[in-house]
């Protein structure tokens, strides 16, 4: 398998690479120096350590760490002279809270982390003035309490730990597939089957490394969605909901493009012929396609609490925009 990221220099930016089959058994700090030779193994010891490397958006902060073949591989490099990170006060909706954990309902339009081009206004930024200094360092230091994340223009539910046992042991929970989420979402088009299981494999598209794709067996990582139909309109478009068997990136939006009806909203996997626009009611048209960002919302979610071992369960409400996109095109949320 190729390369998506063959070299590195230490100028900021993202860079993802494959794990290739030759390198089974070896170490993360190992497997990062073959294939982004500019960087020392030390330097990429301190970045995985920081939580600057990650593989299907879960930080993997140990270099003696063994990713399988195919794992595809993310290394963040701050840019140079990166300014530390700055508590802001920036409000949060949160839905829970104790001594060990948060769930916050993150608002669509913040990112989660910084990054290239997102030094600060991001979630970690709120969180940090939220939890104090206790929160700094705990699952790296880019990216303090994190233990997943959901997309910028996504909004809903995410876990935050507020200490480092409670980070691992989500961490190993989100490994283990023993989370529950169920994500709510708009679809341009209704889905046939109205209900079902999709199961692909999903990797970085070879033509464009911006995008996930879906990919022929054995290349990619394994990722099933469980999808089922609560509403809609005729076959101009549905609300659907999302169960995840596994957390792959886009995991959702790939996989309803897929089948051919992309999120609507989607800016990367939804294009909208004129044929589609059609299907539309024509009153509510301009405005539906119009709507900016994926129709997407994580709203609910659920695990055993690691210090506690009680089980958790969140639900978020859909936030103004998405209710207004529901109402555009008469779709209703049901059980």
């Amino acid at each position: 398998m190729t390369d998506l990221a063959d070299t590195a220099d230490d100028t900021g930016g993202t860079h993802s690479v494959i794990v290739r089959p030759e390198q089974a058994g070896r170490r993360l700090d190992v497997i990062l120096s073959e294939l982004l030779p500019d960087l020392s193994r030390s330097r990429l010891k301190a970045l995985i350590r920081d939580g600057c490397v990650q593989a299907e958006d879960v930080p993997l902060l140990a270099p003696a760490a063994k990713p399988a073949p195919g794992t595809i591989i993310e290394v963040e490099l701050p840019p140079p002279q990166d300014a530390p990170l700055t508590p802001e006060a920036i409000p949060l909706s949160i839905a829970y809270e104790d001594e060990h954990l948060l769930v916050v309902d993150k608002p669509a339009g913040l990112v989660v982390h910084p990054g290239a081009g997102n030094p600060g206004g991001t979630l970690v930024n709120a969180l940090l003035a939220h939890c104090g200094p206790g929160l700094t360092g705990i699952g790296g230091v880019r990216r303090p309490g994190i233990v997943h994340r959901i997309d910028k223009d996504t909004s809903g539910l995410l876990v935050v730990a507020k200490d480092q046992a409670t980070h691992a042991a989500l961490v190993d929970l989100f490994a283990a597939h023993a989370i529950h989420r169920r994500y709510l979402a708009v679809t341009a088009g209704a889905p046939r089957p109205p209900s079902g299981t999709i199961s692909t494999m999903i990797g970085r598209s070879p033509h464009d490394r911006k995008r996930m794709a879906v990919l022929p067996d054995g290349k990619g990582k394994s990722a099933v969605t469980h999808y089922r139909t609560l509403s809609a309109n005729g076959s101009a478009a549905a609300l659907i909901e999302c169960r995840l068997e596994t957390g792959r990136t886009h995991q959702i939006r790939v996989h309803m493009a897929h089948i051919k009806t992309p999120l609507v909203g989607d800016p990367v996997y939804l294009r909208w012929t004129s044929e589609r626009k059609k299907q539309l009611p024509a009153a509510t048209r301009e405005s539906v396609t119009a709507f900016p960002r994926q129709a997407l919302h994580a709203a609910e979610l659920g695990f055993q609490h690691p210090a506690t071992g009680a089980d958790m369960r969140f639900q978020a409400a859909v936030p103004a925009d998405f209710q207004e996109l529901l109402d555009n095109l008469h779709l209703k949320i049901r059980p």
